[in-house]
């Protein structure tokens, strides 16, 4: 593919919908110099903190660096972070659909401390709290009242209370009847069964889990896996879905598809500083071509290229359109 091919294949003018559960990344940068005398420990010299959108929510900046129009569906608390985490939202111009906001939900906030490019330790926030049923109900109302205005929707599981089957199943029959794709990115933690779907973005630990296969360790070169292969094959019946696309780390993705041989697309990552957020941009990225008429093949192409850029990026980050179409070649 050349970069004309790419623009086309991202239009701006699509629409899209993440469903998931939205967190409040925090980063404490700093420089370590010596070990603190109080215990065997280095003491961090501050420099800078940052906030950003992460989780269900870093999926939705991802698309938002492609398309105009993004929405994201998902519970929310009240209190200071609760508020940060809506106003970055809105200030990346992505629009809020609240499902659940009460005083007893927790906004998830995930704080890494990070010595020059190393991270040092990550501190949780989190209390998962599930939804009750007239929270669930209204979700789905809202959900559907969306959906004719939707070129895709995306499932973004992190199993922190949200996706229970109940919600899971009428999510995707509504969408399913309307005709709109649905891509899940799942969290084998959550025993949800996702069935009927557009198709599933795992990584090689979930896929397995997912798969309900053993572990075995990587095979080089990868299509010469057999327990790759029988994983995405077994989910692509599983889940009753179009593909199946298992993102493998330096080894780069491979795309399942039924009647089709497996597709493996090599990494085109050359540094990788910070692996976190990376199955955002893929799914984010994978889907927006979709949604503007890829075919899976070019959807993971696009998608890996987006991947290689966004791990080279230290924090939760996202890659721009200029930068992912500086990645491939003119003609």
């Amino acid at each position: 593919m050349n970069r004309s091919r790419v623009n086309q294949l991202l239009p701006s003018d699509t629409r899209i919908l993440v469903v998931g559960e939205m967190i409040l990344d925090e980063f404490i940068w700093g420089k370590v110099s010596r070990i603190s005398p109080e215990a065997p420990v280095p003491v961090l010299e501050v420099v800078e903190e940052s906030f950003h959108a992460g989780g269900a929510a870093n999926v939705a900046r991802n698309l938002r660096e492609f398309i105009e129009n993004v929405q994201m569906l998902g519970p929310t608390g009240t209190g200071e972070d609760a508020q940060r985490l809506r106003g970055l939202l809105l200030e990346r111009g992505i629009e809020l659909q609240e499902v659940l906001h009460d005083p007893l939900y927790q906004t998830i906030r995930k704080t890494r401390i990070v010595a020059r490019t190393q991270q040092l330790v990550r501190v949780d926030r989190e209390r998962k709290r599930s939804l009750g049923d007239d929270a669930r109900e209204r979700a789905i109302r809202h959900f559907c009242s969306l959906l004719p205005n939707l070129s895709a929707v995306i499932l973004e599981d992190y199993d922190k209370g949200l996706f229970d089957q109940t919600l899971a199943d009428a999510l995707v029959g509504a969408a399913k009847a309307a005709g709109v794709p649905v891509l899940v990115d799942p969290k084998p933690s959550n025993p949800v069964q996702w069935k009927g779907i557009t198709g599933i973005t795992p990584n090689r630990s979930e896929a397995f889990k997912a798969a309900g296969i053993s572990w075995s360790e990587p095979v080089d070169p990868p299509l010469e896996d057999s327990a790759l292969m029988a994983v995405g094959a077994q989910l692509l019946e599983n889940c009753e879905c179009v593909f199946v696309l298992v993102t493998l780390s330096e080894q780069g993705m491979m795309l399942f598809q039924h009647e089709s041989p497996p597709y493996h697309i090599p990494t085109r990552a050359q540094e990788v500083f910070d692996v976190s957020g990376a199955g955002d941009t893929s799914i984010a990225v994978f889907t927006a071509a979709l949604a503007g008429g890829a075919s899976p093949v070019e959807a993971a192409e696009i998608s890996n290229h987006a991947a290689a850029i966004v791990v080279g990026k230290l924090g939760t980050a996202t890659v721009t359109r200029a930068e992912l179409l500086a990645s491939f070649p003119e003609v």
